[in-house]
């Protein structure tokens, strides 16, 4: 059983007629789901995940004292902590991995603005642009199961919607380096016989052309771990995880230079393709490089157009 059908079974058959009768004040008020850093959160858990902090479990967010005293918080804490420490043949940790709590009663407002710096989801033109993509994936992954206030939901369709300005940085900082490590570093390090400097250069296009991709698809990159999982399963451009799959894993070779090369030309053809497509980027060019600035150039608040092309390079 995948770990988000668990979490939404325990809340279900477990949890929601308790907190229904004992908190009868304040239920709906209370937003009820299963986000966070987990591989359940994405769907991507297996038999391996089974191994370390799976559980049945789920994330009761409350709203700001106001509505949710302290009181009441505790209250809940603690008949959460009295609900089943078993089901379905899955016991409930004793001690949160790695000190960090993933199911169990969170201030809503406390959750976000120890993660991202905002209680809202409404985020600085500085946090946009540094806070970790896998941050925001995390944030906005998973399912919420019942929010008749939007507590959750408001928070998170504001960290969805990334502002265009912003968007255009990322895409011009990634595009940028996408140039710089495939087409330009990676071929003169092969040059060079420089071998292990050549695949850390590819890594470093591979990586950016991720995060393009993703961006292009106006979602998040997870974390590394499950990167190329999610790449896979992304409406646009996701033909192009094979292919990435390959520049990284088959030899890194003098001999397979020339095939990498056309691999990763044939790449950036689909990107800037893409880019036209949803006229993001309106200039007849093949260079990467010229299309990042001219993205840069199109960005409207002159305050972040002159801040460095890399500013949002993770």
């Amino acid at each position: 059983m995948k770990g988000l059908e668990l979490a939404k079974k325990y809340y279900l058959e477990c949890g929601k007629e308790v907190l229904e009768k004992q908190f009868s004040d304040i239920f709906e008020y209370l937003a009820i789901g299963l986000i966070g850093s987990g591989s359940e959160c994405y769907g991507f858990d297996d038999e391996l995940s089974k191994d370390h902090d799976f559980e049945p479990g789920f994330c009761i967010f409350l709203p700001d004292e106001d509505i949710v005293d302290e009181k009441r918080a505790f209250d809940l804490e603690r008949a959460y902590n009295k609900l089943p420490k078993e089901f379905l043949g899955y016991k409930r940790n004793i001690i949160s991995p790695a000190g960090l709590k993933r199911h169990g009663v969170f201030r809503a407002s406390q959750y976000f603005l120890d993660r991202i710096g905002s209680k809202d989801g409404k985020l600085s033109i500085q946090n946009w642009l540094t806070i970790p993509d896998y941050i925001l994936s995390e944030l906005t992954n998973g399912e919420i199961f019942k929010d008749e206030h939007g507590l959750l939901l408001n928070i998170r369709n504001n960290l969805m919607n990334m502002p265009e300005d912003i968007l255009f940085k990322k895409l011009a900082g990634n595009l940028f380096i996408m140039h710089q490590a495939g087409i330009y570093n990676y071929p003169r390090l092969i040059e060079r016989k420089e071998l292990g400097a050549s695949k850390l250069a590819l890594n470093e296009y591979i990586n950016a052309t991720m995060r393009v991709i993703f961006l292009l698809n106006r979602t998040y990159m997870p974390y590394y771990k499950w990167s190329f999982k999610a790449l896979r399963l992304l409406p646009g451009l996701s033909i192009l995880a094979e292919i990435l799959d390959y520049l990284l894993n088959s030899e890194n070779s003098l001999d397979n230079y020339t095939n990498k090369i056309e691999m990763i030309d044939n790449i950036n053809t689909l990107i800037i393709e893409e880019l036209k497509r949803q006229e993001i980027s309106l200039l007849d060019s093949k260079d990467l490089d010229k299309i990042a600035y001219h993205i840069n150039e199109r960005i409207k608040d002159i305050d972040i157009r002159n801040l460095d092309i890399l500013i949002s390079i993770q």
